[in-house]
């Protein structure tokens, strides 16, 4: 009985190191996925891809900050603005509905109202390389097709990676 239980022993001991590599591996790939890209693969792969940008050295952090522009669109009230209750409703659901796919495939990072009743309505930050893309994009709003917002579009440069707060 002694020698079937360390017999048992020995197999479980054994089986457990032949299977540690593969959990090894797994663990180093999931590490490697982590590793952020250095500022320079970031600069070169926004670079590929036609988008403009320029890094800096922060003098306190000495940290090299990589600068990437993107495109601010002023969404105005637009010359069209008589529509029905229904028909404005139906325009707004359709503007959100674009405003969420601009999102989902990463065309645009923020959008959103202004809390007053000013001209400018709102505003969405694309981005994207170029400002015709995002000109097309801003301009494929439904809201903006039937003339209740007008666009506005400035370039506007921003820091890769700094969360808003």
């Amino acid at each position: 009985m002694k020698k079937a239980v360390l017999l048992s022993l020995c197999m479980t001991v054994f089986l457990a190191c032949i299977q540690e590599p593969k959990d090894v591996e797994k663990n180093i790939d999931v590490i490697e996925e982590k590793v952020e890209k250095s500022t320079k693969q970031l600069k070169d792969e926004l670079t590929s891809k036609g988008f403009q940008t320029f890094d800096y050295v922060d003098e306190k952090t000495q940290d090299t900050i990589l600068m990437q522009q993107y495109f601010m669109a002023f969404l105005k009230k637009g010359p069209t603005r008589s529509q029905s209750k229904e028909e404005a409703d139906s325009l707004q659901t359709l503007h959100l509905a674009h405003l969420g796919k601009m999102y989902e495939l990463g065309y645009a990072d923020i959008s959103g109202p202004f809390g007053d009743d000013g001209d400018i309505r709102g505003i969405t930050i694309y981005n994207v390389p170029t400002l015709e893309m995002a000109d097309s994009l801003a301009n494929a709003d439904p809201m903006v097709k039937a003339g209740r917002l007008v666009i506005e579009m400035h370039p506007w440069w921003a820091a890769k990676g700094f969360p808003l707060r």
